[in-house]
């Protein structure tokens, strides 16, 4: 939420979960999931004040069951009625390939199936892109194949958020328009800790790139550049928490450029 505020765009949240931390700390986590109908229950209330013809954009991220899915499903598309012009970001929260799939049964299937195929964009690493498409990612042939395999299978958009096979101790992503395909790399930031939600931050700033009207490979570049300038004074702090707070200047002005090269 606050780095798509601080980048002058108003959001409204509607949870899917609450929990007191994220679900990495070994102490556990203590909150709850949302029922399906609390999400259509708040975009209903948003409807009857007219608000959702002044969407421009929906995101989706964890989703805590199969029938939340479809809830969002149904939220997209009321989104769209209200605003033609309204755009759907799917953050297809499966797992990495290290912890495989972390979410709850039939979520995986609900958001290959359903979700991802609707969007207009959507945000995986290279497991959850390789879930979509049924490509094995073992090259930079093997990413690009899968990311033309993901925009035939509907979405406008392909912003890979991590290919972990490409290069050790480089950060690569890469972005795939119907026209061509871009990769970026970056330091790869030590840490104890690997930070939680960088993907989520990755997603939010790229949404808000787009929704203030920068083309696809610009808000590729100032994404990749945002999220680097928050990993770097995260581990400043000498802590795994994002500090979104301490490093809001970067989601305006990033002190870093990594230029994206066209490689397809």
């Amino acid at each position: 939420m606050f780095p798509i505020q601080r980048m002058g765009i108003e959001a409204w949240p509607i949870h899917t979960v609450q929990y007191s931390n994220h679900t990495q700390y070994d102490e556990g986590w203590t909150g709850q999931k949302f029922c399906a109908e609390e999400i259509r229950n708040l975009t209903k209330g948003l409807d009857n004040i007219g608000k959702l013809k002044d969407c421009q954009a929906v995101i989706s991220g964890y989703l805590g069951s199969a029938e939340q899915c479809q809830a969002v499903a149904d939220t997209v598309n009321q989104v769209k009625e209200s605003n033609h012009r309204a755009f759907y970001v799917c953050d297809p929260v499966m797992g990495d390939p290290e912890k495989g799939c972390i979410v709850p049964e039939g979520v995986t299937e609900e958001l290959t199936k359903t979700l991802m195929p609707m969007a207009d964009v959507i945000v995986p690493n290279q497991f959850e892109l390789a879930q979509f498409t049924g490509v094995e990612i073992h090259s930079l042939y093997d990413a690009v194949t899968a990311c033309k395999k993901a925009l035939e299978l509907g979405p406008r958009l392909v912003l890979v958020k991590h290919l972990h096979s490409l290069a050790e101790g480089t950060f690569t992503a890469m972005l795939a328009t119907p026209k061509a395909c871009y990769l970026v790399q970056r330091p790869e930031l030590d840490f104890e800790k690997a930070p939680v939600g960088v993907g989520d931050l990755i997603t939010a700033i790229f949404t808000a790139c787009i929704t203030k009207q920068m083309s696809p490979v610009a808000a590729f570049r100032h994404t990749n550049n945002a999220v680097f300038g928050v990993l770097e004074v995260t581990q400043d702090q000498d802590t795994w928490e994002l500090q979104t707070i301490a490093g809001q200047y970067e989601f305006i002005e990033p002190t870093h450029d990594f230029e994206p090269k066209k490689i397809a």
